[in-house]
This record gives structure tokens, C-alpha cells and sequence, in this order.
């Protein structure tokens, strides 16, 4: 509402939304479900969230993480005061904490070794997991919650007596990929209100209500961390040695700064643009050869290098049980956010590995990030993407010798 009125259970929508809004999740009944907990972050989907909720008929509360010292590029103290805005205009209390202890011991660690080892790790994966599904969960129960509920896109049901992670209705905002590997206990007692909603509509119904953060930009860079020069960030922690930049065919082109600092199929940050006697066309990182610290870099964004149709899979974690109890079946896999199902066939070849084979070739497979399985719109699982191979790539081509993480059988 506007001017400063506050809104509660039980307050009248405005009459143009009353017949149209779209339907989100399925919630428990108000009545029964006891405090409902929103994680707060500042932004207009967490703050829709607990409006969704509060017209309902839940009694709402809201909480707030600051996980990060404010370094100038972390938002958190900004981010706190919006979140505050928005719950002071719902009339609901705003609790704050910090995990920055458990953050760094549980995510930022496993961020930092994945990077000395050269692979290129998605902390939002761990941060949901061991965070906000993790000890902030538990947090909240301690505070008397009975459900918890956070703004992200995607949707929870019941399929065969089992929680389901479902995919968000606004496929451009989906964001199962990041909670694959949240425990299913933690997501039975989860509400994703705007599961059913685009983001859009979420954006019209905050600016309808005359929420504060209607037309805040939306969060990028690392959970909790934030958008800031990365290289340099990483450089605080890492140590790195720079080494030879080279072509496929095995020329020098450049000096790197150090491996950890690239990542699989990057275009930009490579200085070495416009070489003499090398085509116009942009430079892509296609490998990183650790035992002599070469960085492996081509010219064509569809290299053989790039690309892969078979890849292997430790440290899963199902969330359908017929899945993991599997020796081998189809389905669809996403290897990166945002990119389009792939069509693939999964194989067990031990209890800690699984071999995944891909219907089409895909481009920039990268170790130290996530597969995640789909069929249709439930989320099966996932796990830490560890090798990746070509196999349909010519063999006999000596030019080409590769690390752990990369192999052209056959060659």
C-alpha cells in the first residue's frame, strides 16, 4: 500500500489483481501451517514473497543474512535497510543474523580449493545447501517456524510420497539448477511462493503495492560476496604462477596470470587479442594443462576442445530415490544455469561415480561445476561435473595432449 500504510493478514488486495493473479505454489492451509519464516534479502522477490504470504493468511516473519564483511562491494548493510523498508510497510518483525563463520568454513573453503585445483566451482549451489537450507534453516526453527520460505523460482510438490523440486513456471528465472542438492527434508518443510509466477508479474505486483525494492536491480555475483572484480578477488586468496598461453598447435601467444584465474570456454580477459599471423577472431579458453602450467586457448568457439559428449559425475546427491537406486536410465542434464536441456543417458559405474553420455555434443563442459537431471519438470539431482571426453573426436591428432580433466579417446 501506499503512503506509509502498512499491510497485514487479511488485507484487501487492489481490485485489479483480485481475479488475475496468477497461481502460485500450493501452501499449506494458513491456519494450520504456524510462522512462516521468509528469508529476507532486500530484493523484490523475497519481498513479494512474503506479500504472497501475508494476504494468504500466514503469520509472517522475516529474516535477514549478512554472511560478508562490507568491503565495498558487498551490499549487505544497503540490502538490510531495504529489507527492513519492505518489512516495516507489511507490518511483519525482521530478524537478523550472520553466518559469516559457517559461510566461510562451508562454502568460501570448498570455493577457494576448487579454484587452487584448477576447476571452476558455482558457490550458490553450496551456499544453498550448507546455508540458507542448512544452518539458517535450523535457525528458524529455533525462532518458532514451522515452514520456511524464500523467493526463488521453482516449486515444491509430492510425487510417489516424495518432496519434489520442481522447475519455476517463468523458465527464464527457473532456479532448481542452484537447489538440487538441498536436503529433501529441508525442502518438505520449504514454500517457494513464486514458484508459479514470472518475473514480471512479480515486479507489477510489488509496484501495485508500492513496495520500496519494486524497481531494485537484481542481485549478481557470488551468494552472499557480490558482483566485484574477480580476478583480483580471487587473487587475494590464491596463490598463482603465471605460465604460457598457447594454441592448440602448441604456439605461444601470451602470458597467463595464473590457471585458477580462467575458466573453460572464456572469451574475454586474455590480452592477447589481435596477434600477428592469427585470424581476426576471438580466443577461447579451451584447456588448462596443469603439470606445465599452460594455458590452452583456440580460435574457434565450437573447437573439438570445447566440446563434449560424455562426461562423469562424483558427489551426487539424488533427490528422486528411483534415480539413484538406477543402474542406468534417461533423462535430460543442464551443465551450466541458463543453458537448454540436453537430451542424455546417465549410467552408474560405482557408488561414487556416474557416467553421463550426451545425445548432442555440448560446448564448454566444465570440471568443478554442476550437472543437474531433469525429466520434464522434476529435478532429480545432480552432482560435481569431475572429467569430460570427446569421443567423437578424429583420433591420431598428436599435436593435442591433455590433463586429468580432459581426454579425446582414441588420440
Amino acid at each position: 500500500m501506499r503512503g506509509g500504510m502498512r499491510l497485514r493478514a487479511g488485507a484487501a488486495w487492489p481490485a485489479q489483481y483480485n481475479e488475475r493473479m496468477p497461481q502460485a505454489n500450493p501452501q499449506p492451509n494458513a491456519a494450520e501451517s504456524g510462522t512462516v519464516i521468509v528469508g529476507m534479502s532486500g530484493g523484490v522477490d523475497s519481498a513479494v514473497a512474503a506479500l504472497l504470504l501475508l494476504k494468504a493468511g500466514h503469520a509472517v516473519q522475516g529474516l535477514f543474512m549478512s554472511n560478508w564483511e562490507d568491503d565495498g562491494y558487498c551490499t549487505a548493510a544497503t540490502d538490510f535497510q531495504d529489507a527492513r523498508r519492505v518489512c516495516d510497510l507489511l507490518g511483519i518483525a525482521l530478524h537478523r543474523v550472520s553466518f559469516a563463520e559457517q559461510y566461510r568454513e562451508r562454502v568460501f573453503s570448498h570455493f577457494l580449493s576448487e579454484y587452487a585445483a584448477n576447476r571452476t566451482p558455482n558457490p550458490d549451489v553450496l551456499c544453498n545447501r550448507e546455508i540458507k537450507f542448512g544452518v539458517c534453516l535450523d535457525y528458524m526453527q529455533r525462532l518458532g517456524a514451522s515452514f520456511i520460505a524464500t523467493g526463488h523460482y521453482a516449486r515444491v510438490g509430492r510425487i510417489d510420497g516424495e518432496a519434489a523440486l520442481l522447475k519455476g513456471a517463468d523458465a527464464s528465472k527457473d532456479q532448481s539448477y542452484f537447489l538440487h542438492s538441498v536436503n529433501p527434508g529441508a525442502l518438505a518443510k520449504t514454500l517457494f511462493p513464486l514458484g508459479g509466477m514470472r518475473k514480471h508479474e512479480v515486479r507489477r505486483l510489488a509496484h501495485a503495492f508500492g513496495l520500496p525494492v519494486h524497481d531494485k536491480p537484481d542481485s549478481t555475483g557470488i551468494c552472499f560476496i557480490g558482483e566485484r572484480p574477480f580476478q583480483e578477488f580471487l587473487g587475494r586468496y590464491l596463490r598463482t604462477a603465471a605460465g604460457p598461453i598457447e594454441t592448440d598447435s602448441g604456439k605461444v601467444v601470451g602470458e597467463h596470470r595464473g590457471l585458477a584465474l580462467y575458466t573453460l570456454g572464456q572469451r574475454s580477459g586474455l590480452g592477447i587479442g589481435g596477434r600477428a599471423g592469427s585470424a581476426a577472431a576471438p580466443w577461447y579458453v579451451a584447456d588448462k594443462q596443469t603439470a606445465r602450467n599452460a594455458l590452452i586457448v583456440v580460435q574457434d568457439q565450437n573447437h573439438a576442445l570445447l566440446m563434449t559428449d560424455r562426461f562423469e559425475v562424483e558427489q551426487a546427491h539424488w533427490l528422486e530415490s528411483a534415480a539413484e537406486q538406477a543402474q542406468a536410465f534417461d533423462c535430460s542434464v543442464k551443465t551450466r544455469y541458463r543453458q537448454g536441456d540436453l537430451a542424455c543417458s546417465v549410467s552408474r559405474l560405482s557408488d561414487a561415480c556416474w557416467q553421463v553420455d550426451l545425445r548432442d555434443s555440448a560446448r564448454a563442459v566444465t570440471p568443478g561445476q554442476y550437472a543437474v537431471f531433469y525429466r520434464g519438470d522434476r529435478c532429480l539431482g545432480g552432482g560435481i561435473i569431475a572429467r569430460r571426453f570427446n569421443l567423437s573426436r578424429a583420433s591420431g591428432d598428436s599435436r593435442i595432449t591433455y590433463n586429468d580433466q580432459f581426454s579425446a579417446e582414441g588420440s
